[in-house]
């Protein structure tokens, strides 16, 4: 099946694993004992991660788009050609249209 799909069938995918670490996190915390020094580390890392805001998917790619055009010296702007042509030489199996689309959601986010 190489060669099936082209360029523009690429698709950019978001994860964030937030859900799973605090599952971690508070698993930790549970086997931690009452006097465990490392309890209070503990306890402060599953607020941090439970307070924090879950993303979008378009924020989490927006974020990854920001750290390799902003890595490339370019500032971010939608639609940019410059952004799009270092996102591309970042990432080079990018298709032209994802990286269109990456630029935009990069633009969006809030640094």
């Amino acid at each position: 099946m190489a060669g099936l799909f082209s360029k523009r069938d690429l698709n950019v995918l978001a994860l964030s694993d937030r859900d799973d670490l605090l599952a971690l996190l508070r698993g930790a915390l549970d086997a931690a004992g009452p006097d465990s020094v490392e309890r209070p580390g503990l306890e402060r890392a599953v607020a941090l991660v439970a307070g924090a805001p879950a993303m979008s998917p378009a924020e989490l790619r927006g974020r990854w788009a920001r750290e390799r055009i902003e890595a490339a010296g370019v500032e971010v702007k939608a639609d940019s050609v410059v952004a799009i042509k270092a996102l591309r030489k970042a990432e080079p199996e990018l298709s032209l249209l994802a990286a269109v689309n990456l630029t935009k959601d990069a633009a969006a986010v809030e640094r």
